[in-house]
């Protein structure tokens, strides 16, 4: 079977202790957009293993309560979409373990975020977002709790810097924007440097012309999309936060590979993934 066979579905992780309907809303609607199938799942971790307490009776209402929501989020979103072959699985074993390993077959995965403290998030043993951002071998969309932008005119925002992640989020920017009809916002954040022997005029330019350089080529194979394209200066974490307001989502390259507590994903993913208010969609290197 082909990697273009295999990746014919977009996964959801489905939170059972908040609310569920902003990813499932987003991914069933990205399953419509492509065409693909939708597949909402949702993790019940192991039982505790300790010989002092019976966790059996826990891990049963665990499983149970976790079937009715999973239940319910499917029949939510076959009302949503009718039309989209949807499914519902219940998996065994620590939601972000199991989600990373249906990264290698899928084509998106979708996540609820609810803006944990960045701290808490790392190292409570329940955590997803990062340590799925981290591991993921496809792109993971984090979906908070807002509405979508009330735009007459739509856009996405995608985050240039060069790099190989970088040329990969560009990518799948154009090919969203494309989908949705709406324009696309290319941003490169330029950081002046303490000590340089340029001057700050010359890095700017250069800043300018990687920007130029890297979209052309996207522009003539996606001619509908409407570009805008600017480099800011200052943070590349605010600049793109703000950029990102009132907007259909951010879309950034990722930085960093392995490690399941997920400490390697890049600081410009990371600060996003706290500060952003719309999705972000955080893309591996080709």
């Amino acid at each position: 079977m082909s990697s273009a066979e295999i990746r014919q579905e977009i996964v959801v992780g489905v939170d059972p202790r908040g609310d569920w309907h902003p990813a499932v809303a987003w991914g069933a609607d990205e399953a419509r957009l492509r065409g693909l199938r939708l597949r909402l799942v949702l993790s019940v971790p192991p039982r505790h293993d300790t010989q002092h307490v019976d966790d059996a009776p826990h891990h049963w209402r665990l499983e149970q309560d976790s079937r009715r929501t999973l239940e319910a989020a499917t029949s939510w979103a076959h009302a949503r979409w009718s039309e989209t072959e949807i499914t519902g699985s219940l998996l065994d074993g620590f939601p972000g373990r199991q989600l990373a390993l249906l990264s290698l077959r899928v084509r998106l995965v979708v996540l609820g975020s609810r803006h944990l403290h960045r701290v808490e998030e790392i190292l409570s043993s329940g955590s997803v977002v990062i340590p799925v951002t981290a591991q993921a071998r496809c792109p993971v969309a984090v979906v908070g709790d807002t509405e979508g932008p009330g735009q007459d005119r739509p856009r996405l925002v995608v985050g240039v810097d060069g790099s190989e992640p970088s040329k990969a989020a560009l990518a799948l920017a154009f090919e969203e924007a494309d989908l949705r009809g709406c324009a696309l916002h290319a941003i490169a954040v330029w950081q002046p440097p303490v000590f340089s022997l340029r001057t700050g005029d010359t890095l700017f330019h250069n800043q300018r012309r990687l920007l130029y350089e890297t979209v052309a080529g996207w522009e003539k194979k996606y001619p509908d999309v409407q570009l805008h394209h600017e480099v800011q200066i200052g943070s590349p974490v605010e600049a793109l936060a703000e950029a990102g307001d009132h907007t259909l989502g951010i879309v950034v390259g990722r930085r960093g590979e392995g490690g399941y507590t997920g400490m390697s994903v890049g600081s410009v993913v990371h600060g996003l993934l706290h500060r952003a208010h719309c999705p972000v969609i955080t893309v591996p290197a080709l």
